[in-house]
């Protein structure tokens, strides 16, 4: 049975992050615990085509398995370190940087397009790919978490169902827990190409999605449009599917809604941060345009077995390839070609591995200590599922420590943004 929101006001929420000042340390090392293409949403994007094996990672800040060590980009530190996943020399930072120790000071809030005034907006798509993702799946991740999501992400598909649903404006109108939308669509109705000619049934949707949109939810949401659509690109004359073609069709999507009067839409492009996708010839063609774009996210996952994508956060965010030295990494990439933008991580976790149980935990303390050198990012997603289509789990309580880390880690006053 579904969960109304009065269910739902028994989750635990932090409430006293905010009364934190000073500079904190992040002293998260004296633990000692050591303990995710068409795709469904959790695709591991690294098992698209081409295969990891083609790829020799090389961390942004980290030796990788195969002994390549990049040079560091703008926004990373200049000495590179090795992961280190053993309980006797972890990373501490001094002390939490400048804006994360602002938001110990005063009140962060979502502002205009939604960026925050401070912080970094904390959200997850809960129970994804399971058939619990809405209120119950919500519910029993801020249970186990202990605190309140401010974004709740949640998919969409053709050019049937109108959204948000009753359930998701439920969600993101709950008393006392505001949370923002972020509804990711994949049309289905045509090909790019099509819809960007304005095709007439998908016209026809998107004129009853805005219309929905002015009478039953006027609060401002991010919307994505077919994310990940370089999983889809076939990039020959005549396929509809080319990068082009992709961004004529956001262009196309976000200029009807607007002038049909969804002007609460704040559109996200979320890339799929894949190496073999990335450093393609065709890859800046997909952007639609500053005018059609609010934020720019991207998906990307830390893998807890070496190999492809296994790492610290800073690799997860720079992810490069030994084959293509010239690809600065997605975060350094997207802040040079796109300054003004804020970022999202649209989708991350970590996919466990019973083989290196440690890795999980050991990630999100990294993510605390390293968070300060992306100053980009102004919202981080999380994914969980029990099983993506490789049946890898990113549940965040795949371990005790795992899960005390993430706790933690999202008790940081950077995190604390609240909704209004």
């Amino acid at each position: 049975m579904r969960r109304t929101p009065t269910h739902l006001l028994r989750v635990a929420t932090v409430g006293t992050a905010f009364a934190m000042s000073g500079v904190v340390a992040l002293a998260w090392a004296g633990t000692g615990d050591m303990e995710r293409p068409g795709r469904q949403p959790g695709g591991s994007p690294a098992v698209t085509a081409g295969g990891p094996a083609a790829y020799q990672p090389i961390g942004s800040t980290t030796t990788s398995g195969s002994g390549g060590t990049s040079a560091p980009g703008p926004d990373q530190p200049s000495r590179a370190r090795t992961m280190v996943l053993t309980g006797s020399d972890r990373l501490v930072a001094a002390a939490v940087p400048a804006r994360a120790a602002s938001a110990g000071h005063k009140r962060c809030r979502t502002g205009d397009k939604l960026v925050p005034t401070c912080g970094i907006l904390w959200g997850v798509a809960p129970g994804a790919r399971t058939e619990e993702h809405g209120f119950d799946a919500l519910a029993e991740f801020e249970r186990k978490t202990g605190r309140h999501q401010a974004v709740y992400h949640a998919y969409h598909h053709g050019i049937r169902q109108l959204f948000p649903t009753p359930q998701e404006i439920e969600i993101a109108r709950q008393p006392g827990k505001k949370r923002v939308l972020l509804l990711n669509w994949k049309p289905e109705s045509t090909t790019w190409a099509g819809i960007a000619r304005g095709d007439r049934r998908t016209d026809a949707f998107l004129d009853r999605l805005a219309e929905h949109l002015r009478h039953n939810f006027r609060e401002p949401l991010f919307f994505a449009i077919h994310h990940e659509a370089e999983d889809q690109v076939r990039e020959r004359s005549g396929s509809g599917y080319t990068a082009r073609d992709y961004a004529a069709m956001f262009r196309h999507v976000v200029k009807r809604l607007r002038a049909h009067g969804a002007d609460n839409l704040v559109t996200v492009l979320v890339h799929m941060a894949y190496v073999p996708h990335t450093t393609k010839s065709w890859f800046s063609d997909m952007y639609p345009g500053d005018s059609v774009v609010d934020w720019i996210g991207f998906d990307t996952y830390s893998y807890s077995d070496p190999g492809y994508g296994h790492g610290d956060f800073a690799e997860l965010l720079n992810r490069r390839s030994a084959l293509k030295p010239r690809w600065p990494g997605f975060y350094n990439w997207v802040r040079a070609r796109h300054p003004d933008k804020p970022l999202m991580v649209a989708e991350w976790g970590v996919w466990f591995s019973k083989r290196n149980p440690g890795h999980m935990a050991e990630f999100y303390r990294e993510v605390g200590q390293q968070i300060g050198r992306f100053p980009a990012i102004k919202a981080m997603v999380h994914f969980e599922t029990p099983a993506n289509q490789k049946g890898q789990d990113s549940s965040v309580d795949s371990t005790p420590a795992a899960l005390r880390e993430y706790r933690r880690l999202g008790r940081l006053p950077v995190f604390q943004v609240s909704v209004g």
